[in-house]
């Protein structure tokens, strides 16, 4: 009925597998065994996976670093654009108030008077007041004076009468 189970034999391995070479370790049983082998390729393809993920992770981390920095260098060129931009608005709006005054009429006449102007059909008259005739009369004595000869007159220029 219940059948004798058989265990599973181990595995037999030659002393000296075709292909190998007759070294000490084989002459002594020390050969590599197929686990070995197995384990060994195993162990160096993980290896190979650590140093790849390593890289790929380290990779990643340079990559996070400059996006960081140039984000840096980013926004402080946005801070000297915003105030650059602040800046020309408060002149913006010093030039438009005073175009807004220069557009009153009143204020367009008192200037255009200043500078001399008149209206047509109007007579500009200039007031001379008592400190004013003192200079003319000094201005009118000085063109009848006459100088005595050329250089006298080049000394009157730059040096004035004396």
């Amino acid at each position: 009925m219940d059948e004798p189970r058989s265990r599973p034999s181990r595995p037999v391995f030659p002393s000296r597998p075709e292909g190998s070479s007759p070294y000490v370790t084989s002459a002594i049983g020390l050969e590599e065994t197929e686990g070995r082998l197995r384990a060994r390729k195993s162990s160096l393809f993980m290896r190979t996976v650590v140093w790849v993920t390593g890289m790929i992770c380290l990779a990643f981390l340079l990559g996070s670093l400059v996006q960081a920095w140039s984000n840096s260098q980013l926004m402080q060129r946005l801070a000297v654009t915003q105030q650059q931009t602040q800046q020309l608005q408060a002149q913006h709006d010093r030039l438009a108030q005073q175009a807004k005054y220069y557009q009153d009429p009143a204020v367009i006449e008192r200037e255009a008077r200043q500078m001399g102007y008149v209206r047509r059909g109007e007579h500009l008259v200039i007031i001379v007041g008592a400190n004013d005739s003192s200079q003319q009369k000094s201005g009118s004595s000085a063109k009848t004076a006459q100088p005595d000869n050329f250089w006298q007159e080049w000394w009157n220029i730059f040096f004035g009468n004396s």
